[in-house]
Formats: C-alpha cells, sequence, structure tokens
C-alpha cells in the first residue's frame, strides 16, 4: 500500500439499554455449555461502502439503536463474576468506540495483507481472561476515507457464540433501520439468553485453551485461504464445502505435523454442532448463549489418505452426530448427557494426539446485515487464539468459502508446503 493503515480512535462512551434491566433480577447463570466455552472472545467486522450520511447523526443514531437493542440483550451490558460464574446485570454497558481510518475502503479491500490488520477495526478491550471491570460486549464503528464504514462488534465466548453474535448484529441492524423513533411504547422483555434454562450449570472447567499474552501472540500468526464455488466444483472430493474445505485444512496440518515430528501421528479433528433445531425438543434459531454440541473425528492413521477419504470420513461422522442429537430431548437426562459428553471428551484427548479444530460460521446471515446502508460486501473474522484452528466464512457470494487459520509462525511453511500438495493432489 501507498501509506501505512492507521486508526484513530475518535470517542469512546458505553452504551446501557434503553429500558433499565430490573434491579430484582438474579444474577445470569452461566449454562454448562458456557463454563465448557472458552476464555476467548468471538469477533467480526463487517464492511459497507460508501455511506453519505458520515455526520454526527451517523453514529448516534448507531448508539441509539445500540440502546434499544441492549434492552433485549441485557446480559451484554451486564459484567462477568468469576468467583460465581454469573452475569451480574448491572446494566454498567457495552463500550461502543467510533474511529476513523486514513485510507480509503476500496485500497483496504485490495491489500493482499488486509487480514493481518482485522482485529485493529475491533477493541483488543475484552480481556482473553475476563476482569469484573471489563465489558462483555464492544462495537467500534471505523469510518474510511471515502465514507466506507467496518462495524467490528467483538463479544466474550463465555455467553456469546457465532449464532448469539449473528442474531445480536442483525436485530441491532433491523432495529437502526427503523423510522419511527417513539420509544415511548418500549416494553422490558424477556431475554432471549436461554443457555442456562436449556443446559443448567454443572460446574464444568472451561475448554482447556490457555490463555495468550502479547508476547505469546507474536509467537502466533494466521492465513486467510479462499476457496471461490468454481475451485469447490472442481475438486474431485464431493460432499458439502464445509466438510470438503475442513477435510483439507485437515490434511494440511497432518502434513504439518509430520514435518515437526518426523512421523504421523494420530490426528482428530473436532468441530462444533449448532443445537438449535437439531434436537427432538424445539430450541428456537434465535436462542441466545452457547448452545453447541462437539462432533470429533479420527483419522484412520494413514499416510495416503485422500482428500475424498476424509471428507467421507467426516461427512458420516457429523451426520451420526446429527442423528443422535436429534433423537434426544435437551430436557432429559439422556440429551443432557449427550451433550455434555460430547464436550467433556476434548479433555481425554492425548498430548500424542494432533487435534485440530474446525468451526464454521457458515449459512449464519452475516452478508445479510442492513443497518439502512446496504449489506457488507465483505465479512472478516477476528482472531481467536486457539492453536490449530481454523473458522470457516461464506464468502459475498455465498457459495465460495473464506477460511481463517490461526497456528504458529514457525509452522507456516510447513503448513503452505502441506496445503500446496493437498490442493494439488485434489484436483
Amino acid at each position: 500500500m501507498a501509506k501505512s493503515i492507521k486508526i484513530e480512535k475518535q470517542s469512546s462512551k458505553f452504551i446501557k439499554p434503553f429500558v433499565q434491566t430490573p434491579q430484582t433480577l438474579p444474577p445470569f447463570k452461566l449454562g454448562f455449555i458456557d463454563e465448557f466455552a472458552p476464555d476467548v472472545n468471538v469477533g467480526i467486522v463487517l464492511f459497507f461502502s460508501t455511506n453519505t450520511d458520515q455526520t454526527t447523526n451517523f453514529i448516534a443514531r448507531l448508539e441509539k439503536s445500540l440502546e434499544k437493542t441492549l434492552t433485549r440483550f441485557y446480559p451484554l451490558a451486564g459484567r462477568y463474576v468469576n468467583k460465581t460464574a454469573t452475569i451480574d446485570c448491572n446494566d454498567h454497558g457495552a463500550e461502543f468506540i467510533h474511529a476513523k481510518v486514513n485510507i480509503k475502503l476500496q485500497d483496504f479491500l485490495v491489500y493482499e495483507a488486509n487480514v493481518k490488520f482485522i482485529d485493529e477495526f475491533m477493541s483488543s478491550k475484552i480481556g482473553a481472561v475476563l476482569q469484573q471491570s471489563d465489558p462483555l460486549l464492544v462495537v467500534q464503528v471505523t469510518t474510511f476515507e471515502c465514507g466506507g464504514v467496518a462495524i467490528g462488534v467483538k463479544a466474550t465466548h463465555k455467553i456469546v457464540d457465532a449464532s448469539t453474535l449473528s442474531t445480536l448484529i442483525n436485530e441491532w441492524a433491523v432495529t437502526n433501520r427503523q423510522k419511527n423513533d417513539n420509544d415511548n411504547d418500549i416494553e422490558f422483555p424477556r431475554s432471549r439468553f436461554i443457555s442456562s434454562l436449556l443446559f443448567p450449570p454443572r460446574g464444568l472447567c472451561p475448554m482447556p485453551v490457555p490463555p495468550m499474552n502479547n508476547d505469546e501472540l507474536n509467537k502466533y500468526t494466521r492465513k486467510k485461504l479462499s476457496f471461490s464455488e468454481s475451485v469447490i466444483s472442481n475438486l474431485k472430493a464431493k460432499g458439502s464445502k464445509v466438510q470438503l474445505i475442513s477435510a483439507i485444512i485437515w490434511k494440511a496440518f497432518m502434513g504439518v505435523d509430520t514435518a515437526i515430528h518426523n512421523n504421523q501421528r494420530e490426528s482428530m479433528l473436532i468441530q462444533t454442532v449448532n443445537l438449535r433445531g437439531k434436537m427432538a425438543s424445539l430450541i428456537p434459531k434465535t436462542s441466545c448463549g452457547n448452545i453447541f454440541g462437539i462432533c470429533a473425528t479420527e483419522s484412520k492413521h494413514r499416510t495416503d489418505e485422500t482428500i475424498e477419504e476424509l471428507t467421507d470420513c467426516l461427512s458420516d461422522s457429523v451426520r451420526k452426530c446429527i442423528t443422535n442429537f436429534s433423537k434426544v430431548h435437551h430436557d432429559c437426562e439422556e440429551g443432557q448427557t449427550m451433550v455434555s459428553n460430547s464436550l467433556l471428551n476434548l479433555i481425554n484427548i492425548r498430548e500424542s494426539t494432533c487435534a485440530v479444530i474446525v468451526t464454521s460460521w457458515c449459512k449464519f446471515p452475516f452478508y445479510q446485515v442492513d443497518f439502512g446502508f446496504g449489506k457488507p460486501i465483505w465479512a472478516a473474522l477476528g482472531t481467536i487464539p486457539v492453536n490449530h484452528l481454523a473458522f470457516l466464512m461464506d464468502d459475498v457470494q455465498g457459495n465460495g468459502v473464506e477460511a481463517y487459520v490461526f497456528l504458529q509462525v514457525k509452522e507456516m511453511p510447513h503448513f503452505e508446503e502441506a496445503l500446496k500438495h493437498v490442493l494439488t493432489m485434489s484436483f
């Protein structure tokens, strides 16, 4: 790029729910899936083309609509109490930041290394391990020189999964589009955060993901992989795009592991399964909190295992997992045990196993978000500091996939070489 990217904060404030949360409301308890969720944050940045309303009113309207939205999502305006594993719904607020960047959006989008700057469009305010003073939700609205807008939303994984984040952002956008600003008729609605009602707390320990400080983070990097619809259709292996791309990434990480350890060790691919609409009892799609199970698939430990075989293996494994969940009700002991066991199985993975985590955000309607100035032209995921983790995201056309892979810097040459070999063998 002709000049370096510089983002300058213009203002910062805490946005509280428009309707005060009743002080008599008890603290929000974490469900056992929330308890198990790692102490990391989930975030996404949505990039919108030129917005002609670059005025104070533009920012003020987003702040006002967020106030209304937080009334429905009030736990996100509270603070996490680690000692009791609860959310104090004290309305201390979500942080709202307005920033400006010194380039045009089109210049940023064509910059090959733009993925390295995605996190700059989301505040780093939320710590890797939540402190009681930390906000649970931070929003950053960044305006480009051309009038383009980036809206970054970051929230704690303790009560937010991809579905929750999508529901929050889409409802905020709908609220922002409403032309009627008469707020006098707003009533306090029942919260959609029902993860603890669906899956009551069991005192589970968080997923064993060691927190990383800045020095440790410098040892890691992330890479974006793009698979267009035409590329996916030309691959030899057939199956859903999620399982196909997951198999490619898994095979590449197997190559990394072999290069480092001089032999192919046992390997396992860990995938999250959104339980909304998957169990015998109804769990509404707009339910908020962490509502997922885990599907773990082991490889057959063969060096000649092809992408076709891995794709079939993953497809069968996920199909069986979903079938099992569909046979049980979430509110019976069998269903509760099945979900909790799927999580706890991760704790028993041997250290000698090459474990890879792939989470799909495909099909979540992030590209349908419309605040009143059009839909996003790009949606990019923030960094989640978990080694050997990949996140899959629909591309803007909806049929391709963008994958974000997080790994150690020293492993990158091995990963790129293994990925090149995998793709060569797959066409």
